[in-house]
């Protein structure tokens, strides 16, 4: 075996490292970009690139949902942000061997979150589904989605990293054993939206074949550009400069907090600076998502619980409907092939319930020690949490193979729970 695999990627050599039986390659950067400017290539490098760290985080305030997942990994941050992460069974870099490739794009409401979170890490899920798995980070809040008009800067930055991510993909994964022909995009919340939002923007035709689409806010439509202007007004109001290229990461991000504070709304899901319906990205994903392209889709009995978790019962049913399952379920029904579940497990007792973001230590390991301060683990038994994490590496694993996860298509919703 060799300790520190060396691969030839088309920007040039990286030497990661061997873990959990397969290896990894982290921190390699697919696009630069400046401030509010769509992404550009790489720069290729000569000799051999280091590529045993994460690179840092993209500038964020703190997670809304640390108080579901647990505190995250405390990452660097930058502006030059945009580097991608591997994990490869093909552990001798010999490339060619046409594994299925994943890759994953976080959520945190837009305004959070990074590959590059141990939360993602793809080791174990790489070797138990034989596949090759890439994590990638993309600018959020302000940075990624401030709107300043297509005259004058790009439209979605953020969702134009991600297209960037699934370019590098589609050139690379061969270097990492992967088949550019088998890649599944999948991501949670803003990142399963962003997989929505994919799938009906004309520029992601041809860049991946299949999607899971984890507790996608389908309910929540891209904003308007008239919104969009205002609220892109209003942050620069609050960062008190006519220019938002001008002030640092530091200042931009606290007119972008002060801003979120202002556009709160009890009960809404909807974060101030998203997705903008402009530059080719339609208003109802949903209604524009293609349909060719075969969907594991699903979501939490209890979404809202983790955003409101003193709301009454019967409000937090109604955001879990409006916000997440209901467009979840209308996308499934238009897609000519779509598996769907729905998770209901948590353990026993817990006042968070099957909440959003519950599923995602099953996909990654909920027995890695990442997961274990994890509020909506707490007091689980782990032997149950082996047993879901099987079953659910095992379902992802067929759908990212196959495109079959091993139970009936819709209208049929497999449920995820005690013995399910």
């Amino acid at each position: 075996m060799v300790d520190r695999p060396a691969v030839r990627t088309p920007h040039g050599v990286v030497r990661g490292t061997v873990e959990g039986g397969v290896a990894a390659y982290r921190g390699m950067p697919y696009a630069v970009a400046g401030r509010f400017a769509a992404p550009r290539d790489a720069l290729g490098w000569t000799g051999v690139r280091d590529a045993s760290a994460v690179g840092p985080a993209a500038p964020q305030p703190p997670s809304r949902l640390a108080a579901v997942m647990g505190p995250g990994g405390g990452l660097a941050q930058s502006e030059d942000c945009l580097t991608v992460n591997v994990w490869t069974p093909d552990l001798h870099g010999e490339g060619g061997t046409g594994l299925p490739v994943l890759v994953w794009l976080h959520g945190g409401g837009f305004s959070s979150g990074s590959g590059g979170e141990d939360f993602y890490a793809g080791a174990q899920l790489a070797a138990h589904g034989r596949m090759v798995v890439v994590t990638a980070n993309y600018r959020l809040g302000a940075f990624g989605y401030a709107y300043l008009g297509p005259e004058t800067a790009a439209v979605n930055p953020g969702l134009l990293d991600q297209l960037a991510a699934l370019r590098w993909v589609r050139a690379s994964a061969p270097a990492f054993g992967g088949d550019p022909a088998r890649v599944t995009l999948a991501g949670q919340s803003a990142g399963a939206l962003s997989a929505l939002a994919l799938l009906a923007h004309p520029a992601g035709r041809g860049l991946f074949a299949r999607a899971v689409l984890q507790s996608p806010p389908a309910g929540v439509a891209p904003a308007v550009p008239e919104q969009a202007t205002a609220r892109t007004r209003r942050l620069a109001e609050l960062a008190g400069t006519a220019d938002l290229r001008a002030p640092d990461a530091t200042a931009l991000l606290r007119a972008q907090q002060d801003l979120a504070r202002e556009r709160d709304e009890p009960l809404s899901v909807t974060p101030a600076l998203q997705l903008v319906a402009a530059g080719g990205l339609p208003r109802d994903l949903v209604g524009a998502a293609r349909t060719d392209v075969p969907l594991l889709a699903g979501t939490a009995r209890e979404e809202a619980r983790a955003f409101f978790p003193g709301a009454a019962a019967g409000a937090l049913a109604e955001v879990t409907a409006r916000g997440f399952t209901d467009g979840t379920l209308r996308l499934a029904a238009r897609a000519a092939t779509a598996y769907v579940y729905r998770f209901d497990w948590a353990p026993q007792g817990s006042p968070l319930g099957p909440c959003h973001c519950i599923e995602l230590p099953f996909v990654f390991g909920a027995d890695r020690p990442v997961w274990g301060a994890a509020p909506m683990l707490a007091g689980a038994d782990p032997a149950e949490l082996r047993r879901l994490t099987a079953e659910v590496q095992g379902a992802w694993a067929a759908f990212v193979h196959t495109g079959d996860p091993g139970w009936p298509a819709y209208p049929q919703v497999r449920s995820f729970g005690y013995g399910a």
